[in-house]
């Protein structure tokens, strides 16, 4: 044992078990205090370390217990003593072993005990050297050549987020690698801190502003509360933001940049980016019925438009006249069957079948048609016994050719047997036509023609949302951090928007080549309200996507930072697949029992901390900081807008006036 490990003893080790050693403090050591060679330690913080020499390594082992037993008095010195002196009694500490720390400055941590510490050994404090080791966070920031080959430079390994709740003074650090390498989680329960926490570990990372910093980041960030414009205006010069927000009105202007280093715009997601299940989302179309109409009439919805070769030609035919033998075959009158079949034609028609071409055939003369038995010889000619109906392409419509393509549907389903399917999809088309008319999903019916070219274009317009912009020679970054505000929506808004945005961007990055170029972090704020175990009604929930990034979004680049005070709503995929968590006070006996289901690996002391957590602090654990540890969150500045409502000074006033409020209508 060097000199510096025996003036740093604590105790010594009177218990070895598999799982547990107990040390005996040395006497003397009041309030379980010790005055080491560098300072002054306190020693009895549950979740602190404590190592022992073991040959050439030390054992590491977590505190779990304290407690202390009477020094032995004999009964004259009882007699009459009304007080005990504590000091003189005996102190213990309970350990619980960890891992193993070489005794070399460049050994590794492991996890794992190979060696025990014999009886009697000596139990030393931890130095913060000794922390960064075990941590691994000893090399924060690495130097490489500088970016013009002019001497050297730095860039984070390694990123500060807090100072230690348990050891003094300490830097509580994160590996940059496998924090956002991977998926986590931001737990707690409103008012503990969570949005703080998003907000000063993005500014942690961007605030390096020399030589190498964060100019390859991309953080995308459904902020669907509104509260995170503000957290990012003092950002490094040479770090850009994109503040998007879904407003009632797309076409209205974007609202004022704050500063030259933030872009704005107005959110339009058109309509025929949307996949198949997210139509069965929006529409919330059951599966037996209303979903085979609802897949055929997005077939439908670009069929008619242009002409791709004799075989679409034949098929146009054979779709019109079977509607239209049905119509003439229904029990309507007549000049009610020509005003039908007038409507359908002037919406979807072919050369063969036009208002033009039959118009002298269903004519109506003293109440019967001209040549109803021809023309009815004619659309007979048009059908075909064994077609295939056309797949939804993505392909460009105006939001209301939709109804029509859903009445083209219906007919062609009635026109094959099927009497009774307008009454089974009538929710669905009625929920269509709410949609059609409710402000809040304007941004999804703008017109193609009132698009922007990158809008209209899907490539450029996830491009466009994940901070890149195209050139000759490639992508430039326009943006680090991009943020969608969605405050203003409710939420099968928020759950449509967010589900369909985050498709586009893995369908996009899995045809990136070579993977993992261009990294995405998405931030999922309120997570539980889009990201749920339990689905919110209908067919399809939009957690199906997040679920599938979660499990396979790593090998893409894309990764998920789910903030939720919510985890029992949450969806337990996605939070499994979580490698990190940052949990703040959890008191719901359910969010806890969810958290220790999905984190098996977590001791129940470690669990048992959350609940009595303060403010502004936190747990951390995970495969970024090796062992799990209790920290105060870095003082966030500026701060998002999530602070709580001060009560007092709102309360108690001259009057109760409130001159400073804006409501816009």
């Amino acid at each position: 044992m060097t000199s510096d490990d025996r003036r740093r003893a604590i105790g010594k080790v009177v218990s070895v078990a598999a799982d547990r050693f107990v040390v005996e403090l040395h006497g003397g050591s009041s309030n379980f205090t010790v005055v080491g060679f560098d300072d002054v330690h306190y020693v009895a913080r549950l979740g602190s370390f404590v190592v022992m020499p073991a040959q050439a390594e030390y054992v590491v082992a977590e505190v779990v217990g304290l407690r202390e037993k009477d020094a032995p008095m004999s009964r004259s010195e009882r007699h009459g003593q009304e007080e005990i002196d504590k000091a003189s009694s005996a102190k213990y500490l309970d350990l619980v072993p960890v891992g193993m720390l070489p005794q070399q400055r460049d050994g590794a941590f492991r996890f794992g005990v190979s060696t025990f510490p014999s009886l009697y050994a000596d139990a030393l404090y931890v130095l913060d050297e000794e922390l960064d080791r075990i941590f691994e966070v000893q090399c924060a920031r690495e130097i490489i050549p500088a970016p013009l080959g002019n001497g050297t430079a730095t860039r984070y390994n390694a990123l500060t987020i807090g100072t230690s709740a348990i050891f003094k003074d300490y830097d509580i650090k994160i590996r940059i690698d496998e924090f956002f390498g991977g998926h986590a989680a931001i737990l707690g329960n409103t008012g503990s801190g969570k949005s703080c926490t998003v907000a000063t570990v993005l500014q942690s990372l961007f605030e390096k502003n020399d030589e190498y910093f964060a100019r390859g980041a991309t953080f995308f960030l459904l902020d669907v509360n509104g509260e995170y414009r503000s957290a990012f205006g003092e950002l490094p010069k040479g770090i850009k933001r994109h503040y998007v927000k879904l407003e009632t009105n797309p076409l209205a202007s974007a609202v004022a940049p704050l500063d030259e280093a933030e872009s704005t715009s107005v959110f339009r997601l058109p309509h025929w980016f949307m996949s198949v299940e997210e139509w069965e989302l929006l529409l919330r179309a059951s599966e037996k019925t209303q979903q085979p109409v609802l897949r055929t009439a997005l077939g439908l919805s670009t069929l008619f438009a242009g002409s791709d070769g004799v075989a679409l030609d034949e098929l146009r035919n054979h779709i019109l006249a079977s509607c239209l033998l049905h119509i003439m075959q229904g029990d309507a009158g007549t000049p009610s069957k020509k005003d039908r079949i007038l409507a359908l034609l002037a919406t979807f028609n072919t050369p063969e079948l036009s208002i033009t071409t039959v118009r002298a055939k269903i004519d109506v003369k003293y109440g019967e048609m001209a040549d109803a038995k021809g023309f009815s010889e004619l659309l007979t000619g048009f059908i075909r016994d064994e077609v295939s109906l056309p797949n939804y392409a993505n392909k460009q419509f105006a939001f209301d050719d939709m109804e029509k393509a859903l009445d083209l549907a219906l007919l062609y389903e009635e026109a094959h047997g099927n009497r009774q399917i307008r009454d089974y999809c009538a929710q669905m088309v009625t929920r269509f036509k709410w949609i059609r008319e409710r402000e809040e999903f304007a941004f999804l019916r703008v017109h193609p023609s009132r698009l922007l070219e990158h809008e209209l274009d899907r490539a450029q317009f996830v491009e466009r949302c994940i901070g890149l912009t195209r050139h000759k020679e490639g992508f430039k970054r326009s943006a680090q951090l991009i943020i969608l505000d969605m405050n203003e929506a409710p939420d099968e808004v928020v759950e449509v928007a967010s589900a369909v945005i985050a498709r586009l961007i893995f369908d996009r990055l899995r045809k990136a080549e070579p993977r993992n170029r261009a990294p995405v972090n998405l931030i999922l704020e309120e997570a539980h309200r889009y990201v749920a175990e339990r689905s919110s009604g209908h067919a399809i929930d939009a957690s199906r996507v997040f679920q599938r990034i979660a499990k396979e979004g790593r090998k893409y680049g894309l990764f998920l930072m789910v903030a939720s005070q919510r985890p029992s709503e949450l969806s337990k995929t996605v939070l499994s697949q979580c490698s990190n968590y940052i949990v703040h006070r959890i008191q719901n006996p359910d969010d806890l029992q969810h958290i220790r289901q999905m984190t098996p690996f977590v001791s129940d002391s470690v669990m048992k901390r959350l609940p009595s957590l303060p403010k502004q602090h936190a747990l951390i654990f995970g495969n970024s900081v090796n062992l799990p540890t209790t920290f105060k969150v870095r003082d966030v500045k500026p701060k998002p807008k999530s602070d709580d409502a001060a009560i007092r000074d709102l309360w108690f006033r001259p009057d109760g006036g409130v001159s400073e409020l804006q409501m816009p209508a």
